[in-house]
């Protein structure tokens, strides 16, 4: 069986300059991003789907992207592969204290547990640590400057308003943010009143913000909620198709209001079913 080191063997052929592949060769930190993004969808859509059997192979592809950055680093002289896993796993023990109370990964796990105060203490030691570390890297002007802009927007805009909450930038509970989720879709209303569609987007992108913040005010992770909701709407859909179709009956020729029956009928069936 193939083991990492092969994984890395192989990388390394694939940039081989003479005798690699064409098209690994013209990539670069920048191209490799997209495909990075896709692969991790798609070992959170396997994971949905209960797809366990495919499982594994998605999250080799995932891997992958983490060899081919490697690999891009190590040929630029950045950092390598061995760079990246001394990185976590230090990282994890230095978080971790209350784990590896003597901070050697291969100590005795009968070490003597710490204590609440020494936990405490040990975390101030790893925040002087982290701050050592910062200390050499450019100024952080600001709490927001290290969110990822590559985030997808929804994770990011939780992030952001996650961030700001740690200054005291934010409602009190959850109800507040109900009033402001209707005050931006009555902006929207007045933008689609105006006709003018440069505004309608701008109020938009708004009431997806608020709509995010109440989410994080009720601890409901939205990409996960919206995820549930599509799954939601491709079923209910389905349903309408194989209803039309066990009934010979064609899109064209329903009405909406027959349409919106079905999916009626649709939800109804899916109410009986969480019932039984």
């Amino acid at each position: 069986m193939y083991q990492l080191d092969d994984l890395l063997h192989l990388m390394a052929r694939l940039r081989d300059p003479q005798h690699g592949c064409p098209w690994d060769l013209q990539q670069d930190f920048a191209s490799i991003v997209p495909h990075t993004l896709e692969e991790a969808y798609e070992v959170a859509d396997a994971i949905e789907q209960g797809d366990f059997a495919h499982l594994p192979g998605e999250l080799g592809d995932l891997l992958f992207q983490v060899v081919y950055y490697s690999q891009l680093g190590r040929e630029q002289a950045l950092f390598d592969f061995a760079q990246v896993v001394h990185g976590i796993t230090a990282k994890l023990i230095r978080r971790h204290p209350h784990v590896f109370p003597d901070g050697d990964l291969y100590g005795s796990p009968d070490v003597p547990r710490l204590g609440e105060a020494a936990i405490k203490q040990r975390w101030e030691q790893i925040k002087a640590e982290e701050r050592a570390e910062r200390a050499a890297e450019p100024q952080q002007l600001s709490l927001l400057d290290d969110v990822p802009q590559a985030l997808p927007a929804l994770n990011r805009a939780g992030k952001l308003q996650k961030r700001a909450a740690q200054v005291g930038f934010d409602w009190p509970d959850a109800l507040p943010v109900v009033d402001k989720v209707r005050e931006e879709l009555d902006e929207v209303l007045e933008a689609m009143a105006s006709g003018d569609a440069a505004a309608q987007g701008e109020e938009l992108g708004d009431l997806l913000f608020a709509v995010c913040n109440l989410a994080r005010h009720l601890k409901v992770d939205p990409e996960q909620a919206l995820r549930a909701a599509n799954h939601k709407f491709e079923r209910r859909f389905r349903h309408i198709e194989q209803a039309l179709r066990d009934a010979q009956q064609d899109f064209a020729a329903c009405s909406l209001e027959q349409l919106d029956a079905l999916w009626g009928e649709a939800k109804q069936r899916e109410k009986q079913s969480a019932g039984c």
